[in-house]
């Protein structure tokens, strides 16, 4: 078997675990098959990395799932925002400096890893859900905030998602992980679509790579719902503290 492809497999298998447990799995998957592919096109590896990724997430809102009854009004709300704004973040993303934002980000991650490290209480214990007005027009308004980001810059989205319900709607990390592969699901349904529909898919990479990612989801969060909300806020403090690396160096080198 070629070994780029076992590469690929290798990078969509990490993703996959990653991704199940916090988020983040863009930073391994598609970085590493623009190095291992440089003659694709970065829409043909979107494209393709988005099928499996896409898939690796369903498995993973699936095994949480059944840990715990969803707040499908929630998850509805939220993803109805973050597919529209995701839209417009793509649209304003050739008009507005990247760089400007990225400074901000970063300023923001790290604020919000010290704040997550040292509040060792946070999003332990969730609060019971009740799905409100107010939750509801909540969870639209954090969907289309992080929906715009994801259209924009894209890199940390389902980390941010988390979080954000962790702080903001007061989730567990375990709920706010399930409910966000859920947003993300519905999210990615459109732009999925146009990827299919455009020929920009390669499904001798897709495939393997599907097989690989719904794997490392399956595992990851098996292990998720297993440990619980402590392991999930150690994970993304981790992961958190990979974006601020990758943010800064954006910044400084570019």
């Amino acid at each position: 078997m070629d070994y780029i492809l076992i590469l690929t497999g290798l990078a969509a298998f990490v993703a996959g675990f990653v991704d199940a447990i916090v988020g983040g799995g863009g930073l391994v998957q598609a970085p590493a098959m623009l190095i291992l592919y440089p003659q694709l096109s970065v829409l043909t590896v979107i494209g393709t990395n988005r099928l499996s990724s896409f898939s690796g997430t369903l498995m993973a809102g699936y095994q949480y799932a059944r840990k715990f009854q969803m707040p499908w009004k929630v998850i509805l709300y939220a993803g109805i925002g973050a597919t529209i704004c995701a839209y417009i973040g793509a649209l304003y993303a050739s008009f507005l400096p990247e760089k400007s934002l990225k400074i901000l980000l970063l300023v923001v991650m790290t604020l919000l890893a010290v704040y997550t490290f040292f509040k060792k209480e946070l999003g332990q214990t969730g609060a019971e859900v009740q799905e409100t007005p107010s939750l509801l027009y909540k969870s639209l308004l954090l969907g289309a905030v992080i929906g715009f980001y994801n259209g924009f810059v894209g890199p940390g989205t389902g980390t941010l998602l988390v979080f954000g319900f962790v702080v903001g709607l007061r989730f567990s990390f375990l709920q706010g992980s399930g409910i966000a592969k859920f947003v993300n699901v519905i999210a990615d349904i459109s732009s999925l679509a146009f990827f299919l529909f455009q020929g920009l898919v390669l499904f001798h990479l897709a495939l393997p790579m599907l097989v690989c990612n719904v794997l490392g989801s399956y595992l990851g969060s098996r292990l998720a719902v297993l440990k619980g909300s402590s392991f999930i806020r150690i994970m993304f403090i981790v992961v958190v503290t990979v974006l601020i690396g990758k943010f800064g160096y954006d910044v400084l080198m570019k």
